[in-house]
């Protein structure tokens, strides 16, 4: 069952969503060569709770920790741990946010010291595909004008598209239906329709676009060792132009601040 927002609910989830990226933005302060994943999850956790709300992932299907924190190679769903970042690394983390009785969801891949050209195009890429995928996101398109739009702007590079996870419906259950490839024909899938909530985010592969998951049950990886950069927004489905709930406006001034 698809389920439709008020208008009211929606600013509820405007809400959680807007937390979503204000906690990467925190989070972003303290990326950095040489910090442990797991610190980045404690002091998420904190900002969470700070404000309160809850972790959407934490303990969400037995998953152990606050964000889902993948580097390099690894696509989605990394564990936080006491593994390092280097300089050169990718760090997509993703976030999800409990609040009043609704998700919020938003990823963002971040640059680590020094990347190679290479991938800083990977990334850059695959946050404008995400921009891409949001345009066609308005009533009476369908999910997979979403995905094409995604797929045609990507597939030129050469980079994989991973299939096997999509994004999805948000709201009083962090996944919801429908669900939203980022890959797809024109005017195939689910109808999109005023109210519906969803979460676009595609994961994209310097490489091939198969994954293999670890044993731990959760981290999937590149089949071919390659970076993935992964982008996520949530998104309300309106007339004329899809409604952002989530920013990264919290996390590009704190990324600018850095950097000066």
């Amino acid at each position: 069952m698809i389920f439709l927002k008020t208008d009211e609910e929606i600013e509820i989830q405007r809400e959680s969503s807007l937390l979503v990226g204000k906690t990467l933005a925190e989070v972003a302060r303290h990326i950095k060569p040489g910090v442990k994943t797991i610190e980045l999850d404690q002091v998420a956790e904190e900002f969470i709770r700070d404000h309160h709300a809850e972790p959407g992932f934490k303990g969400y299907g037995g998953f152990p920790a606050t964000l889902c924190i993948s580097v390099n190679d690894q696509v989605v769903h990394g564990i936080p741990g006491k593994s390092e970042l280097k300089d050169g690394d990718i760090v997509s983390i993703d976030c999800g946010v409990l609040l009043n009785g609704f998700y919020g969801d938003s990823a963002y891949t971040f640059e680590v010291g020094e990347v190679s050209a290479e991938v800083r195009n990977l990334v850059a890429a695959t946050k404008y595909a995400l921009n891409k995928g949001i345009e066609m996101a308005v009533d009476g398109m369908r999910t997979g004008d979403i995905g094409f739009a995604i797929q045609s702007y990507i597939e030129p590079y050469g980079y994989g598209i991973v299939r096997e996870l999509v994004g999805h419906g948000v709201g009083r259950k962090l996944h919801e239906k429908p669900e939203v490839p980022n890959y797809g024909r024109r005017g195939s899938g689910v109808k999109l329709r005023t109210g519906m909530v969803i979460a676009i985010e595609p994961m994209i592969n310097l490489g091939v676009r198969n994954v293999r998951q670890e044993k731990d049950g959760w981290t999937i990886r590149t089949a071919d060792g390659k970076p993935s950069a992964h982008f996520e927004h949530t998104v309300a489905i309106r007339n004329e132009r899809a409604d952002v709930l989530s920013s990264f406006e919290n996390i590009e001034n704190v990324l600018q601040s850095l950097n000066c």
